[in-house]
């Protein structure tokens, strides 16, 4: 299957900017999304209760970062996303709902310089799956990992590829039936070739 290049991935986000300013739209084409950011926020407000600082690593619209915010008041955050347009959206929706220092960076994460010892709380939510080689994965693991304060926390949401090949045909079988009740079987055909290209990057 084609891999999506970063300019590709770009364009797709620009445009999806409205989708993804709503949970409820945004982050509807994953079958346990809301869930998962409940599940992530709630895990980062237990391990770090008095955080000062979040990186949001592709923020998107800025919903993960808005969650977190809602458990930890006042964070300074740091969102990072390819896309301009997002997070252009992103900075106003999380300025309006934070005292602290909001900040924002254009580009892809393979490229990005962070400081070290900066961020109590690292999310990164459907965004890794987009890293092709096991040299990105381990670069940019060993980055975020550096730039996590002492006992910070990391916490990932993302699509995953069953090991077992029968295991994965259910898994797969189970979300385009989930697609075709969301929207019909044009919701379920564009969603799916477009997570499988995603998940093809990460193998």
């Amino acid at each position: 299957m084609k891999k999506s290049t970063v300019a590709e991935i770009r364009e797709r986000f620009d445009n999806e900017v409205e989708r993804f300013s709503n949970v409820e739209t945004g982050q509807v084409a994953t079958m346990d999304a809301t869930i998962a950011l409940e599940l992530i926020t709630s895990t980062a407000k237990a391990v770090k209760p008095n955080a000062k600082s979040i990186l949001d690593l592709g923020c998107g619209a800025g919903n993960y970062t808005l969650k977190m915010l809602s458990k930890v008041a006042d964070l300074d955050c740091t969102l990072i996303d390819l896309s301009q347009n997002m997070l252009d959206k992103a900075k106003e929706r999380v300025s309006a709902e934070t005292r602290g220092n909001v900040a924002t960076i254009q580009g892809d994460i393979r490229d990005v310089e962070l400081p070290n010892n900066q961020f109590d709380i690292v999310l990164a939510g459907a965004v890794l799956h987009h890293l092709r080689e096991d040299s990105d994965w381990e670069m940019v693991f060993q980055k975020l990992y550096d730039s996590l304060t002492p006992g910070g926390c990391f916490l990932i949401s993302d699509l995953l590829v069953q090991d077992h090949a029968e295991v994965n045909q259910i898994v797969w079988k189970m979300y385009a039936n989930y697609l075709i009740g969301l929207g019909g079987r044009s919701t379920n055909k564009r969603f799916l070739i477009a997570s499988k290209r995603k998940i093809h990057h990460a193998r």
